[in-house]
């Protein structure tokens, strides 16, 4: 049941995989936070056999975790809210730092703030305000984040709550 909820695609092309990703939100309430806490228990080893295939990798889409302080407006007072908790957070310092993931945007801006979100509640004035969180990565295998030549968020228009965020790679 880990994808019953159609979150995880993979496409494959010769040897690069490329991932669409959707982790699930916890932000409705206490059951739901469960879920993603199994469902991030459960990807975990897949993420770990992935990154041990072999295989150039990227994984693409709404992760639902700011990792960093720097990656929401508010973080003081978000500490509490799915999204920001120290689990979560945990979760994504694992994967960068014991499994070896690369966090491309990060890895191009390590310390931009403002210019990096890429989501913004519907509520109140968060759009105008720019009171944004940085949740949509593109995570990849060191060897593919190498390629990684610029990247940008796609704020021009907008076409839902979420940004784009666009990264060109050379070579790929």
């Amino acid at each position: 049941d880990i994808d019953a909820e159609g979150r995880y695609i993979e496409a494959r092309f010769g040897n690069l995989s490329v991932v669409s990703l959707y982790l699930p939100s916890g932000s409705s309430g206490e059951e739901r936070q469960a879920f993603k806490f199994s469902v991030m228990n459960r990807f975990l080893p897949h993420l770990k056999a992935l990154k041990l295939s072999g295989r150039d990798v990227v994984i693409c889409g709404d992760w639902n975790i700011a990792h960093q302080e720097i990656d929401l407006k508010n973080f003081k007072g978000n500490r509490k809210n799915s999204g920001f908790l120290p689990e979560e957070r945990a979760w994504l310092s694992t994967l960068f730092d014991e499994v070896g993931w690369v966090d491309v945007y990060r890895k191009l801006h390590p310390t931009t703030t403002d210019e990096s979100y890429t989501w913004w509640s519907n509520r109140g004035q968060a759009w105008a305000k720019n009171v944004g969180w940085r949740i949509d990565y593109q995570i990849a295998t060191p060897a593919f984040a190498a390629k990684a030549v610029s990247t940008s968020i796609y704020i021009a228009e907008r076409f839902s709550d979420h940004a784009p965020l666009i990264v060109e790679y050379e070579d790929a």
